[in-house]
């Protein structure tokens, strides 16, 4: 083992662990030079579990105090001010293989946004479109209704509810929200009722997990919260939008179907510019990203603000993981940031993109991964407990990121101003 490099640099004394059980070695130090690197340490884990046998080679990833090693042993401890006369402990990991690309869906304009369910994927495009596809590549449908490009979009949840008629919600530079239902078995889309109230381009929703209540962010400034199953329907009329016929409907453009028109339930104001990105943090708080260069948190049972997060620039993606409680950003600065909302602490700083990072979102599966967009053409796959660099690069887009999405744990989705949707498959670790 270490007995193979020279004895002539220092060593140190180190205990290696794993919470993977079927590659756990004894719990002993072993005396390892200061100078090895994850290679050399491969080498000592695989020569210990296989005692001499010949076996599949299996890759580690090893980490110190939470942190992945990425240089020498000697660096990394010199970096963090640790103590060579200690005994190092050294957690190992099987090491993430490579997402593979899968597929490539081509559209008719730029790839604005797009979200994930189950065997689903729906897409917004600056043609004032939506797509649905399967995510085996096969077109559903083509959406019409809006009159101006689709900067939004989000499946509703509906527990208990049958699969075959799933619904969701897509938002617009028209300042309008429409919420639409799929009948898989007629394949036909309805769109059920159109919400209005914003005075600007609708560039965010998010949907509760009880799939009642959605709130939205626009470039009026303003955050508003929407319910999606109290009558909170009323009439529009073309000269008077206070009409009191609450029972009337309006017709969606281009079709001749009639819909409820909704009014939100609560409007705030507190952003100085454009709200880009918003996301719930439990049943009744949200966090909304602007580029105001803040974070912003709302009590929406009592429509007010509770928390603001300065930034140095202006944000464009947020997303919250309910593994980890934490929150991913995406700036014009070029970094995306792991911020802690309840110690209020900004917990990491993660450097790669060379241009603004349009969007982020985190794994479903994996409190520690999350994948980012940039407009210089690349997702990237991090790991928090890797700051220094991504796990991978992702690339295949030609031309500018604007959404990124990881709702399906296997899937990793991008899409971009090349007019196509990247899908990546992940494989998930044993």
């Amino acid at each position: 083992m270490a007995a193979e490099i020279s004895d002539s640099v220092p060593h140190v004394q180190a205990k290696f662990f794993t919470k993977q059980e079927q590659y756990s070695v004894a719990d002993a130090p072993y005396s390892i030079p200061s100078t090895v690197s994850t290679k050399e340490l491969n080498n000592i884990i695989y020569s210990v579990l296989c005692d001499g046998d010949v076996k599949e080679k299996v890759e580690f990833d090893f980490l110190i105090d939470g942190e992945f090693l990425r240089t020498s042993l000697a660096v990394h401890l010199d970096d963090k001010n640790i103590s060579p006369e200690t005994v190092i402990e050294i957690e190992y990991v099987e090491r993430q293989t490579a997402p593979r690309p899968e597929t490539s869906l081509v559209h008719d304009d730029w790839v604005s946004c797009v979200q994930g369910n189950k065997n689903l994927i729906l897409c917004g495009c600056y043609d004032n479109t939506l797509k649905l596809w399967t995510r085996d590549g096969k077109c559903l449908t083509t959406i019409p209704g809006h009159s101006g490009p689709v900067k939004c979009v989000a499946w509703i949840k509906t527990e208990g509810k049958s699969d075959n008629e799933p619904m969701f919600v897509s938002g617009s530079l028209d300042q309008t929200l429409f919420v639409w239902r799929w009948k898989e078995t007629k394949k036909e889309v309805d769109c059920v009722y159109a919400c209005k109230g914003h005075a600007g381009s609708v560039d965010c929703v998010a949907v509760n997990n009880d799939g009642a209540r959605i709130v939205t962010g626009s470039w009026d400034k303003m955050v508003k919260l929407w319910s999606l199953v109290d009558g909170t329907t009323v009439a529009e009329d073309s000269n008077d939008d206070s009409s009191g016929d609450l029972r009337k409907k309006k017709k969606l453009k281009g079709t001749s179907q009639k819909l409820s028109v909704r009014i939100p339930l609560v409007t705030m104001s507190g952003h100085k510019e454009a709200v880009s990105s918003a996301t719930w943090l439990d049943e009744s708080n949200v966090c909304t990203a602007s580029w105001d260069h803040t974070l912003r948190v709302w009590d929406m049972t009592r429509s007010e603000q509770t928390q603001v997060v300065e930034g140095s620039k202006a944000f464009f993606s947020i997303a919250h993981s309910p593994l980890s409680n934490l929150i991913v950003s995406a700036s014009a600065d070029k970094h995306v940031r792991l911020h802690d909302l309840r110690t209020k602490e900004m917990k990491g700083t993660y450097t790669s993109h060379t241009g603004w990072v349009s969007s982020v979102d985190w794994s479903k599966s994996n409190e520690h991964m999350f994948i980012s967009g940039s407009h210089d053409m690349l997702m990237k796959l991090w790991d928090t407990r890797s700051p220094k660099a991504p796990l991978y690069n992702l690339i295949g887009q030609e031309d500018k990121i604007l959404a990124v999405d990881w709702s399906i744990p296997d899937l990793m989705l991008s899409g971009g101003a090349d007019n196509q949707l990247k899908m990546f498959n992940y494989n998930k670790q044993k």
